[in-house]
């Protein structure tokens, strides 16, 4: 592996995915102010960026950070600067230094030397984006239902992917490099996942919609048919091999399950009651369950 790619690695491994809680200023490199640079005299260093070679200049969404070279005694590659926007421009002493653009997940590093002249560096991401959303049983899902991860395609010797982006919005785009990635969406919050391998094309936006087979479930215990929930319960879901997938003590719980055969088991004070039912992809199913 060159410098430069072990260098870009380093870069890559600093910045965090969707869903991570770290912040910038916790992260031992980086300065709390996106936008902080520092105010020296020296050459102007130009730097903007495509998607593809052919693409016109993205003119905003980026971010652009100038790193030190060389690891300091930490191990780590200094931070020097950093700005946001599209087109941006860094006033730097002479000296080599390792320039990341970010776009979303989406980035590139060139190592630039600035010795005595101002310069423009273009940088071609080769990215695109990725928007997904799913249905089940041919309905659409509703969107806050909905949540995906997106992993390298690669496996490692134990079978694991690498994560590149956790709980996704459905119908967000998602900017990545061109490649092929393996997507975990997520229907509800139980065991309604479904898994696909998905390719993003440079300069294109991939619009996906995964295919579940699951619905969503109400519980009810009720003295009547149609009637009022009873209140005092509490709830558990089997699938047919005896597996616990669900537990509540609300009145009235809603859900979301796979496609198959379950039990529903409620107690009420002393007594406890059970119902079997089916799910199919996207019948919405109402189990009502008497007191009698």
């Amino acid at each position: 592996m060159s410098i430069l790619l072990r260098w870009t690695a380093l870069i890559l491994g600093l910045l965090m995915p969707i869903g991570s809680h770290a912040q910038d200023s916790k992260s031992g490199y980086a300065p709390s102010d996106p936008n902080s640079g520092p105010n020296i005299s020296g050459y102007a260093l130009i730097v903007d960026a495509k998607l593809t070679q052919e693409g016109t200049s993205i003119n905003r969404g980026m971010v652009w950070r100038v790193f030190s070279d060389r690891p300091g005694n930490d191990g780590k590659l200094a931070l020097i600067a950093t700005k946001k926007g599209g087109s941006v421009s860094f006033n730097l002493p002479a000296g080599t230094y390792l320039v990341h653009a970010a776009f979303g997940r989406a980035g590139a590093t060139k190592r630039i030397n600035l010795a005595s002249r101002d310069i423009s560096e273009d940088f071609v991401l080769q990215a695109g984006g990725l928007q997904l959303n799913a249905t089940s049983g041919g309905v659409a899902i509703r969107p806050r239902q909905l949540r995906f991860s997106i992993y390298e395609l690669e496996q490692d010797e134990d079978g694991n992917r690498k994560l590149i982006a956790l709980n996704v919005p459905a119908e967000r785009v998602i900017r990545l490099n061109a490649g092929t990635y393996h997507v975990l969406s997520r229907y509800g919050t139980i065991n309604a996942t479904v898994r696909a391998d998905l390719e993003v094309k440079a300069g294109e936006v991939t619009e996906s919609i995964l295919q579940h087979r699951a619905a969503p479930v109400t519980l009810k215990l009720v003295s009547s048919a149609g009637g009022d929930p009873v209140a005092n319960t509490a709830w558990t879901i089997l699938t047919q091999d005896g597996e616990k997938v669900f537990e509540s003590t609300s009145v009235a719980p809603s859900l979301v399950l796979a496609e198959g055969t379950y039990e529903a088991s409620v107690r009420n004070g002393a007594k406890a009651y059970r119902k079997s039912f089916a799910i199919k992809p996207g019948i919405a199913e109402n189990v009502e369950i008497l007191l009698n």
